[in-house]
């Protein structure tokens, strides 16, 4: 499944590349945008990850225009923060989770991006208590209100599943898909990163058959969230099994450096070291790592695959 591009162009997708904007740019000013574009471009990517700024104060028509001028799909990326929960009991915060989720849909349609995934079932940050029915309960009914706006926008939601550090609510692919089937909206996905399933799954390859066809997303992150292949994910077991199941959508590089988003983030996501100093090297690695990767599985899966037994002599 692919979340890029037309009706034909997902057809004939196989796994579009793309990396977090986070790599290169820590905003979206028109600066930062025309960076951090042509750069991912010149990397050889074939999408961006962008997240959620206000559409009221940010140039939509220029990040479409960057797009068009570069060859780039966009998707937008989004993590609710601590005063705008929806997985609650609090009506207030509630109600401002639902405008920013609502703010999301109109700053993807403003820029062309077919796909918001992130955090968007619960705030991103550590519960000191379990998730209760009622606050479940309250985020499924302010997801279908927002699954809704967006699809009348043509634009699909995916809920990424993070860590027990990061939501008490959804830490796995069978909780998710759980979730997703209770949501019940047919433009809602699950969007799989490799750095939470790392944490929380038996190994990548489960959370890939555990997902189904209900994976629409994935986050290639390290388990330390540096350069590829340079830690501890099981990278042939995921690709292997993303080939096996016929994944054919993005799979999008992840990467942080305080230097680059700012210390406000890396204070929310526990960045306390970084751990590349050069972006441009960096973002260059890992698109070779991923395509060359996905290569090697698929040709292995195509090698070993059972052949049909002769029906002469």
């Amino acid at each position: 499944m692919s979340v890029v591009g037309t009706p034909d162009a997902q057809f004939l997708a196989v796994n579009p590349i793309g990396i977090h904007a986070g790599v290169w740019v820590g905003d979206w000013t028109p600066a930062s945008a025309e960076y951090a574009i042509s750069e991912s471009a010149r990397a050889g990517f074939d999408l961006i990850e962008i997240p959620v700024r206000d559409p009221r104060t940010t140039d939509l028509a220029l990040t479409r225009r960057l797009l068009a001028d570069n060859g780039l799909d966009a998707v937008v990326s989004l993590a609710l923060g601590e005063n705008l929960d929806i997985n609650t009991e609090d009506a207030e915060a509630s109600d401002r989770g639902e405008r920013m989720l609502e703010d999301a849909v109109t700053f993807a349609r403003g820029i062309g991006a077919p796909y918001i995934g992130g955090v968007l079932y619960s705030k991103m940050a550590k519960y000191t208590h379990a998730a209760s029915a009622a606050s479940r309960d309250n985020s499924l009914a302010v997801l279908r209100r927002v699954a809704a706006k967006a699809g009348d926008a043509g634009i699909r939601l995916g809920m990424e599943y993070v860590n027990r550090y990061e939501s008490n609510l959804l830490n796995t692919a069978g909780q998710t898909v759980e979730f997703i089937h209770d949501l019940g909206a047919d433009n809602v996905l699950l969007h799989l990163d490799t750095f939470h399933a790392n944490l929380e799954e038996p190994d990548q390859a489960t959370a890939v058959r555990d997902a189904g066809e209900l994976l629409g997303y994935v986050h290639a992150a390290e388990n330390h969230r540096g350069y590829l292949g340079s830690g501890s994910v099981d990278w042939p077991g995921l690709f292997r099994q993303l080939v096996l199941s016929g994944y054919t959508g993005p799979i999008t590089f992840e990467s942080f450096s305080s230097d680059v988003v700012g210390q406000d983030t890396a204070d929310d996501i526990g960045l306390w070291r970084n751990l590349w100093d050069d972006p441009a090297d960096l973002a260059r690695s890992a698109n070779l790592f991923l395509r060359s990767n996905l290569e090697t599985a698929r040709r292995a899966c195509v090698e070993f695959s059972p052949r049909p037994l002769s029906t002469t002599g």
